[in-house]
């Protein structure tokens, strides 16, 4: 292959789940979920590849601690599953700039995969954003990495292989939102959280015809109705970190705010507006959660 540069750069921006229902299990012991979900594209990580022809094999590179740096790092297993398609493509190094806290719930390790196959195929220069080639290979990395292929608010089904494009009406809706992204300083394991979901199976899911009417309904007047916001992870996470639902209860009484999770957690977030006390309100983040906290 023939490469008009060996440096590439881009942005891996994070996400939230406006909308998640969990509608039940799949066969492949997946879930199977409706989601609206948005990226965030002020709250991102960059990440670099650089082409090295002469390698044995793909690195990668992140100050970030607590980042794997080996082969279970999802940009590794990107740049692996991308030249399973394109053998010809030669390996790389990955610099990742990492901004996106992890065991977050925002998608960063994804947004990282998706970003890594979007290099490659810009370099490879044969593939676009939109090849059915790039969204198989980002379904097989994980369930949020479709989203960072499309780069705007869609809906999400399946196990988030299956993706729905908005129209432009309801993607403006979205757009004229402002939110408060905040995370304690711990996170949330996914896995630990879609397992109680299981265990209390079905008390925490949501019926999917009942998630599709509730969207339906957002989607038929997207100016005019509030967002369907709710996330079926939340019971059973609260159920075990009870800081999400005391700082919330918080939030609500002393500032009239709506707060949510996003996917397994531990990052939640709130519509704010103008009129909006932020430095009171991240104040009192802080003051629930402690100084760690992250908002955004």
């Amino acid at each position: 292959m023939v490469f008009q540069k060996t440096v590439f750069e881009r942005r891996a921006p994070a996400k939230i789940n406006l909308m998640l229902a969990i509608t039940g299990t799949r066969g492949d012991g997946f879930h199977n979920l409706v989601s609206l979900v948005t990226p965030v594209p002020a709250l991102f990580d960059v990440l670099k590849m650089t082409l090295r022809p002469d390698a044995s094999e793909d690195s990668i590179e992140c100050a970030m601690p607590g980042v794997p740096l080996d082969a279970s790092n999802l940009v590794l297993r990107a740049a692996a599953a991308f030249r399973s398609r394109v053998p010809a493509f030669p390996f790389v190094h990955f610099e990742l700039e990492k901004n996106i806290p992890h065991g977050a719930g925002l998608g960063g390790g994804s947004s990282d995969a998706a970003t890594a196959i979007l290099l490659m195929a810009e370099a490879a220069g044969t593939l676009a954003p939109c090849d059915e080639i790039l969204h198989t290979i980002a379904a097989e990395i994980g369930s949020d990495c479709p989203l960072f292929l499309a780069g705007e608010p869609i809906v999400m089904r399946g196990r988030g292989e299956r993706t729905e494009k908005l129209s432009a009406e309801e993607k403006l809706a979205i757009f004229s939102k402002r939110f408060l992204i905040f995370k304690p300083a711990f996170g949330v394991s996914t896995a630990e959280a879609y397992g109680a979901m299981k265990r209390a199976a079905p008390a925490y899911y949501t019926p999917e015809t009942l998630a599709e009417e509730k969207l339906a309904a957002w989607r038929k007047n997207p100016a005019g109705t509030p967002l369907p916001l709710f996330n079926d992870m939340e019971r059973p996470v609260f159920k075990k970190h009870l800081a999400l639902p005391a700082l919330f209860g918080i939030l609500r009484e002393r500032f009239g705010l709506d707060p949510h999770m996003s996917g397994s957690g531990s990052a939640c977030f709130a519509e704010i507006s103008d009129s909006t006390d932020l430095l009171a309100v991240k104040a009192c983040i802080r003051e629930s959660w402690g100084e760690t906290a992250f908002v955004f």
